[in-house]
């Protein structure tokens, strides 16, 4: 027992520690981005978009509403919001898995960004980084490293309602 204490009074006087070591990974995915997303984000999980209620999935380029009492996953809009603006629309980056399950609290939260029309895009902007996505305008300027390239989606087929 005396030498237990002794053992301990021994590490705590001369600091013993540890070695600890810790991995930073950082996700970026901005060639996978819509060019109607915002500028500003290296990754991105979701879209939110305020004026409709409607989530988009980033990764798996498809949409998320509520229709029929139950959330729907698709491809594209539904046909009530053919017409609607992605572009101009504001999108909150939302990186948490199943957004629409705390919709409420992403109402409330971003309420007050229903109508603004005033957020800078992907697409219009001269960043070269935006530059890795293959429907940027400047995507030909693009001089990434071949292994940036890896996330790169090229899917020129669909339109700017992701059609």
């Amino acid at each position: 027992m005396k030498k237990q204490l002794f053992a301990l009074a021994i590490l705590a006087i001369t600091g013993f520690s540890v070695p600890v070591s810790a991995q930073v990974h950082v996700d970026v995915n901005i060639g996978v981005q819509p060019i109607w997303g915002p500028v500003g984000y290296d990754h991105a999980d979701y879209y939110y978009f305020p004026d409709i209620g409607v989530y988009y999935s980033v990764p798996l380029a498809q949409y998320t509403y509520f229709e029929g009492g139950r959330w729907i996953n698709a491809p594209v809009l539904p046909p009530m919001y053919r017409n609607f603006d992605l572009y101009h629309s504001y999108k909150a980056v939302i990186n948490e898995p199943n957004p629409w399950m705390h919709n409420d609290r992403y109402q409330r939260q971003y309420a007050q960004y229903r109508g603004r029309h005033d957020q800078p895009i992907i697409r219009e902007s001269h960043d070269p980084r935006y530059f890795a996505n293959p429907n940027h305008p400047q995507h030909s300027h693009y001089v990434g490293r071949p292994e940036e390239r890896h996330g790169e989606r090229h899917d020129d087929r669909r339109d700017e309602h992701g059609r």
